[in-house]
């Protein structure tokens, strides 16, 4: 059976995927989400209203519903916030806008401990409770994932997943879309360009045997995409899916559309 333990074996695997997407600040509703049999709950401490002080209280609702693995998207590449994802028990960290191999590798090695790494041991933190004091071994247990989002990382594309140690790259597709020339997400001037370089990156991270994951509107296309190559799907986020049921239930309501 798949567990939040199994998770890393089973991403570097390559094993196929299906993740959801927080972005509100509600540990209940990330626990009942939890509990729905995605593997993985990714938490958005990027652009989400969830800062650094409650990624903890988010890892903790992922746990309690014994069935996910938490990630955590963190801001950068800065070793410090990565390493304080890491300390909430996240079983790993998503790094945005990774344009170059040199960044990649400065992500793994914040991921890591000594040798491999410059990730500082911990002491009474979360992650001790849920991978133990040995320093390789909590490594073994946790991943590094970089996003790939600009036209500078498609250009660097197979020396980033040429990374030692890097264990996902990840499609970042509305950035990636205003990379390529687009005006906004979903522009079709650039849908062409966007679906070469999707194809692309899951290409290239197969040949690097890699896994490669890409965010997505709903669950169609995330099926979609697994079918064509991609190891790992995540599925839209919790306050997208709020804004459309209560928008489709107040339509229903009215008896028209919304005005």
């Amino acid at each position: 059976m798949a567990t939040p333990d199994s998770f890393a074996r089973r991403l570097r695997a390559r094993e196929q995927l299906a993740g959801y997407w927080i972005a509100c600040d509600n540990p209940v509703a990330v626990e009942r989400i939890a509990r729905l049999g995605y593997d993985y709950i990714g938490v958005d401490g990027q652009h989400g209203v969830l800062s650094q002080p409650g990624w903890s209280a988010a890892m903790m609702a992922v746990d309690a519903g014994q069935r996910a693995a938490g990630l955590i998207r963190v801001p950068s590449v800065d070793p410090v916030a990565i390493g304080a994802a890491l300390d909430t028990g996240a079983r790993g960290v998503i790094v945005p806008m990774v344009e170059t191999p040199e960044q990649a590798a400065a992500a793994v090695r914040a991921t890591r401990h000594w040798p491999a790494g410059s990730r500082s041991l911990a002491g009474p933190v979360r992650a001790q409770f849920r991978l133990g004091d040995v320093p390789a071994e909590i490594d073994e247990g946790v991943v590094c994932i970089v996003m790939i989002e600009t036209k500078a990382a498609l250009d660097n594309l197979e020396k980033i997943c040429a990374t030692p140690g890097l264990d996902a790259v990840y499609l970042g597709p509305a950035d990636l879309s205003v990379a390529l020339g687009g005006r906004y997400f979903g522009d079709p001037a650039v849908q062409p360009a966007l679906l070469e370089a999707t194809t692309a990156i899951a290409e290239a991270a197969r040949h690097a045997g890699i896994a490669s994951g890409i965010h997505c509107l709903d669950g169609e296309s995330a099926a979609r995409w697994l079918s064509d190559g991609y190891t790992f799907a995540t599925i839209s986020s919790d306050i997208t899916h709020l804004e459309q049921v209560a928008a489709a239930h107040l339509a229903a309501a009215r008896g028209a559309g919304v005005s």
